[in-house]
């Protein structure tokens, strides 16, 4: 398993308190100090099926900032990805990617991880 996270998100340190009691093994990587580039973000959008708003951190500083609410419904997919390989702080965390290929986020994580137990 790989976890994209955020050293500072609480969801982030009980998903990783979770997967440690549960004793899983993943890789971790900090969103704030790797920052996902557009070809990352395009191919775990197409692999998971999701739409592309799940992927952009709706309550962080710099979405609200720069008001992306109103202009995500305007922008082509490129030009979302663009975005969010701006700045890991406007990527959705915590990010799961499962071994079987199955890709996680934000909320999902904590339920997927739920499951296991």
């Amino acid at each position: 398993m790989k976890l994209i996270c955020y050293k500072k998100c609480s969801t982030c340190k009980g998903v990783e308190k979770s997967l440690a009691d549960l004793g899983i093994d993943y890789e971790y990587r900090d969103i704030k100090e790797e920052n996902p580039t557009a070809s990352e973000i395009k191919a775990w959008h197409e692999q998971s099926g999701l739409p592309i708003k799940r992927f952009f951190n709706t309550s962080g500083k710099i979405y609200r900032e720069n008001n992306i609410k109103d202009k995500l419904p305007e922008m082509s997919d490129k030009e979302a990805y663009d975005l969010l390989a701006t700045d890991g702080m406007l990527v959705k965390r915590p990010i799961l990617f499962t071994d079987d290929g199955e890709i996680y986020v934000g909320p999902d994580v904590k339920k997927y991880i739920e499951s296991l137990s």
